[in-house]
This record gives structure tokens, C-alpha cells and sequence, in this order.
């Protein structure tokens, strides 16, 4: 296999999170490292610079002072030219003075050899006030560090240059053990770097793990399982809430879903049974005709019951889509109630009941009309039904600061506060003894319920328990468009 190939196959590898944060922890604290090492190796060899330099010019200082207060004593200069470098062999000072014509008056010995004249001619700045030291390499290889200056006075007869150079070489030896052990340093501190980055790293993401075990232990039957917010920094804490908000979700949707596919099989059961039952004793002898005509009546009854619940849930499943549109129009909420006062006004005159409407004003929304007529009509149906004969039902709109308001209430039976929590839930019946009489199948308020919601609305009921019960739609103050006056029953 070519590099090539192996480079590729690299670079399409996922690269974990603890490997990538290792890898930046390890170069941060390498690179660190590397500039506070460079800086004190560097701050090391100036020191050296500026000590060597300010020996330099107090040693041609010296030998200046010598040359002018001691005109003619040569011999004076000549120790201080010589014992300066025996006193400090590890600091090696070569010292030379020359007279204006260029011969050698005093010199360290040995010197010539080392440093000739001419290789010192660079640091001679007569006419400089401030001289400069210079690095200069002797002929074995050393390196030195030569200061160079005139001295010229009207005592003096003559001029003389002054030359004096110190041997680096115990330095640049002692900066050489300093820099290996400097990289010693930085190859440990790499090591070490990596390896707590990674140790870190894997310390630090172990709350990440175990909420990805959690997450990979998720199953439709391990939904009561939830992630410890003990000991987890604030960020982690955040996405492991979320988590189990998210699970608490989840086991409230399986159970109600579990609770709604019992309910339908229930539902869906006992029509089927009846209409099997009914067919196996139409079968079991020859019917007249008019048998047979109550029979078919009879079917048909349970089939609307069938119909009635499929287009139930048909219409709840496509009201818990994203993505379900509804047709909103400009409507007049009191036209639209006279409309389903007028449908149940049959059906309330045999049950005894009085069937009312009121409004606050002519109230306009922007509403869809089939589902608003469809939500009163389910809670008008609902009220009718729990109602005792003589007792009244009302329906009311009118506009208030929380939005336009449409109320059913009745003088009925009430229910308790036990079952008014549950009301809204899908085949939930307060009485189920009535349910197939009244032919409901408990999903009436929970349509009216998915209603409301599509239109970003919600549902109130208030119920007292032998006195009646009060439903209300209430719709956002964004889809209102007015108020007057008007009033009917």
C-alpha cells in the first residue's frame, strides 16, 4: 500500500474528542514549555553578554587609567596584563597594548598566537565614545569576546591602543550542558504533557460517556432509566437534564401509546363483535324480510360507530403532524354557533334540555370554520348528553385581553376532580356505562383538544360536581380582528 493511500486511509479515521483535546492540551503545554525555556536560555546568554562586556570595559578602564597615571612604568601594566589571567583560569583575559606605531608594548602571553593583531582590528573605534564589544573566532577554533579603545592624552607622548578579549569557550561549554539538558526537559515535559493531557481528557469526558451509555441503553423498555446530574460540571449537567426531560417524554408517549392501541383494540372489538354475532345468528336459519331489514339497520348502526371512530383517530393522527395546515378565514363566531345551534337544537328538544346562545358583541377571528364548528359541536354534543332533562346549555363568545373566548356550559351532572385531570385523554369516559348509548367513543374532547392547539389555543373547564360544567376555547389575541355590540339566546 502507498503512502498515499495510507495518508488517506488516516485522514478518513474519526478522530476522537479525547484524542483531539489530548493533542491540543500537548502542544499547549509543550508550547508553553518551549517559549519559558527559550526565554530563560535566552535571558541566560544575555546575562553572560552583558557581564562579559561590562568586565571588558573595566578592564581596558583599568589598563587606560594604568597607562595614563604611570606614563613610562610598563612594568605596572604588564602585571595587570598578566595577573588578571592567572587569578581566573576558568575566565581566560587576554589583554594587549599597542603603541601608536602598531608594535606590541605589553601583551598576555600567548596571545599572539591566539589573536593576532589584525583579528582584533574590528573592535578598534577610536572614534567612538561608548566602544563595542565584537565576537572574534582564534585560529584553533575558540571563540572570544574583544573590546578595543585608544588612549590619548596631552601627558602622553605617544597614542596607544588598548586591546583586551575573554575566551567564551567555559560559556559556550556551560550553555551546551544547559541546552541539553533543556532538551532533555522538553522531551520529558512532551511525554508528561501527553500523557496527563490524555489522562485528563479522559477524565474530563467520562460524564460524556456516561451519558452516550445511557443513551446506547435506551430500549422502549429501559425508558425509566436516567442520567445522574451528581458531580456533573454546568455544561454537562445542562445536556443531561434535557436527556432525561426528554426520556420523562418519551415513557409518557410510549404509555399513552400503549394505553391508546389498548383503548382501539377495545374500541374496534367490540362493534366487530356484535356485528360477527349478529351475522352468525342471521345465518344460522332463513329470516323474513323484515328481519333481515332490522338486521341491516342494525349493522349499518355499528358500522357508522366504526366510521365515526376511524375518522376520530384519522383526524387526531393528522392533528399531531408538524405539518398539518389549517384554512383560516375571517369568521363570525356568533353566525358560526347559530349554525350548531341550529344542528343540535333537535337533538337538545328530546333530551329536555335548553339549548342557549348568548355572545358579548359580534366577535370576528381568524379561524378555521369546519374545526371551530366541529369543536363547539363535540362540546355542545358532550354537555346535551350529561345534562338531566330541564336543565339548560349555554354557549357564549366574547373577547377579553387573553383572546377571543367561545364557552359551553351546562346545568348537568358535573364531574369530579378526579376525572376532570383526565378528561382530555384519548377514550377517556367519565361514565362509561353511557358511552354506547350516547354513541361517543370517548374522543371528543380530545379532538376538540387538537383543535385548539392547532390553533395555538387552548381548552379550560371548570366543572362543580352536581351543578354543571364550563368548557372554553380560547383563542390567541393574533388571530382577533374586533368587537361590537349584539346579543341573542
Amino acid at each position: 500500500m502507498s503512502w498515499k493511500r495510507i495518508l488517506e486511509a488516516i485522514r478518513s479515521e474519526p478522530v476522537s474528542l479525547a484524542s483531539r483535546l489530548s493533542a491540543w492540551y500537548a502542544g499547549s503545554a509543550f508550547v508553553l514549555l518551549l517559549i519559558v525555556i527559550g526565554f530563560l536560555y535566552w535571558t541566560l546568554v544575555r546575562s553572560f553578554d552583558r557581564e562579559n562586556d561590562q568586565y571588558l570595559a573595566e578592564k581596558l578602564t583599568i589598563l587606560q587609567t594604568l597607562l595614563r597615571d604611570r606614563t613610562g612604568q610598563l612594568a605596572t601594566v604588564q602585571w595587570e596584563v598578566e595577573g588578571e589571567s592567572q587569578a581566573r583560569p576558568s575566565l581566560r583575559v587576554l589583554s594587549r597594548v599597542l603603541s601608536e606605531t602598531g608594535q606590541v608594548v605589553n601583551e598576555t602571553s600567548g596571545m599572539s598566537r591566539e589573536l593576532p593583531q589584525k583579528l582584533l582590528a574590528d573592535a578598534a573605534l577610536s572614534h567612538s565614545e561608548v566602544p563595542r564589544a565584537i565576537e572574534v573566532r582564534s585560529a584553533d577554533g575558540r571563540t572570544f569576546r574583544a573590546l578595543a579603545a585608544q588612549v590619548s592624552t596631552t601627558s602622553l607622548p605617544s597614542k596607544y591602543t588598548v586591546q583586551v578579549a575573554v575566551d567564551l569557550t567555559y560559556q559556550q561549554d556551560l550553555l551546551a550542558d544547559y541546552r541539553h539538558q533543556l532538551w532533555l526537559v522538553l522531551s520529558i515535559g512532551l511525554f508528561l504533557s501527553i500523557v496527563v493531557g490524555h489522562r485528563i481528557a479522559r477524565r474530563g469526558l467520562r460524564p460524556l460517556r456516561e451519558i452516550a451509555g445511557a443513551i446506547g441503553r435506551t430500549r422502549s423498555t429501559t425508558l425509566d432509566e436516567r442520567v445522574s446530574l451528581t458531580g456533573l460540571p454546568s455544561e454537562l449537567r445542562d445536556v443531561a437534564s434535557t436527556f432525561n426531560e426528554m426520556l420523562d417524554r418519551l415513557g409518557d408517549s410510549f404509555s399513552r401509546l400503549s394505553r391508546f392501541s389498548s383503548d382501539i383494540a377495545h374500541e374496534l372489538r367490540t362493534p366487530l363483535n356484535n356485528l360477527l354475532g349478529e351475522v352468525e345468528v342471521a345465518l344460522t336459519k332463513t329470516r323474513s324480510p323484515q328481519e333481515y331489514s332490522e338486521l341491516l339497520g342494525s349493522l349499518s348502526e355499528e358500522c357508522q360507530q366504526l366510521s365515526r371512530l376511524i375518522d376520530s383517530l384519522l383526524f387526531l393522527a393528522r392533528a399531531e403532524h408538524p405539518e398539518t395546515q389549517i384554512h383560516r378565514d375571517d369568521v363570525d363566531v356568533f353566525r358560526e354557533l347559530s349554525i350548531v345551534r341550529e344542528f343540535y337544537e333537535a337533538a337538545a328538544s328530546d333530551a329536555g334540555v335548553r339549548l342557549e346562545l348568548r355572545t358579548e358583541g359580534t366577535v370576528h377571528a381568524r379561524l378555521d370554520r369546519t374545526l371551530l364548528q366541529r369543536a363547539v359541536g363535540n362540546l355542545v354534543q358532550n354537555a346535551i348528553a350529561h345534562t338531566p332533562a330541564g336543565g339548560d346549555v349555554m354557549l357564549t363568545a366574547h373577547s377579553d385581553p387573553t383572546g377571543v373566548v367561545v364557552s359551553v356550559a351546562d346545568s348537568g351532572i358535573g364531574i369530579t376532580p378526579d376525572h376532570l385531570s383526565h378528561v382530555f385523554e384519548r377514550f377517556y369516559r367519565v361514565d362509561p356505562a353511557r358511552s354506547k348509548h350516547t354513541g361517543g367513543v370517548g374522543l371528543g374532547l380530545a379532538i376538540v383538544q387538537s383543535i385548539a392547539k392547532l390553533h395555538e389555543g387552548r381548552i379550560e373547564m371548570e366543572s362543580v360536581p352536581g351543578k354543571g360544567t364550563r368548557a372554553s376555547l380560547i383563542f390567541p389575541n393574533d388571530d382577533s380582528l374586533g368587537v361590537n355590540g349584539r346579543s341573542t339566546s
